[in-house]
């Protein structure tokens, strides 16, 4: 019987892959190298350390993960203000899930400083969630599903009692290997691509009851 969800953050809650992808461009751009939007594809939903180290490995170049990520944060707090806003259908998704009287946490590969942000530009409460899970909470990140056996620990539920909200390949992967149930949107990868998702919608707007009666 479902007692929980959680989501994923990027894709899910919001859309800022164009914003963290331009901070990361203007950031090597500051470096001296430049790098190309279609670079940093390959790494969507890994969180920043594989997002942005994953190009400069790939792209030789020279890569200072906390001074270089900072940076990003930093170009990326700019750029964002004012400028992010919910996914459509996710505020009334929540409530309804809040209506069933399920638990909610947010499970993200993003820095804690990054979800922070995104949830304050947002406009959603960090109070709508009765957990907030982030990537360096984590050792081994998506597709590893350890973020959402920690997430449903803190829930207090077993993974088994929980729906992912998920729009990465990743992250798919890992809610199954957590043994979680999954519903995947299809805002970042087509729907034919989430073969092990136990639902796909284009939005939250779509999605089906049965995602929250099992």
């Amino acid at each position: 019987m479902i007692k929980g969800v959680l989501f994923d953050m990027d894709g899910v809650l919001l859309d800022s892959e164009e914003f963290i992808t331009r901070a990361g461009m203007m950031m090597f751009r500051e470096k001296g190298f430049t790098v190309k939007e279609s670079d940093f594809k390959p790494f969507t939903g890994m969180g920043e350390n594989r997002f942005l180290g994953g190009v400069a490995e790939k792209q030789g170049i020279p890569f200072d993960l906390e001074k270089d990520k900072a940076r990003a944060y930093a170009i990326y707090e700019q750029i964002t203000r004012g400028k992010l806003k919910p996914l459509k259908g996710v505020p009334e998704f929540i409530a309804r899930c809040r209506k069933k009287n399920l638990k909610l946490a947010v499970a993200t590969s993003a820095d804690e400083v990054k979800m922070r942000i995104n949830l304050r530009e947002t406009g959603l409460q960090e109070s709508l969630f009765d957990a907030l899970v982030n990537g360096l909470q984590v050792e081994h990140k998506k597709p590893h599903p350890e973020i959402y056996l920690l997430a449903a620990d803190k829930l207090h539920l077993r993974p088994e009692e929980c729906l992912v909200v998920e729009d990465a390949l990743s992250g798919m992967k890992a809610a199954k290997a957590a043994g979680c149930k999954c519903l995947a949107i299809t805002s970042s990868f087509k729907a034919e691509e989430f073969d092990r998702a136990d639902w796909v919608v284009n939005d939250m707007t779509s999605v089906p009851d049965e995602c929250l009666n099992w």
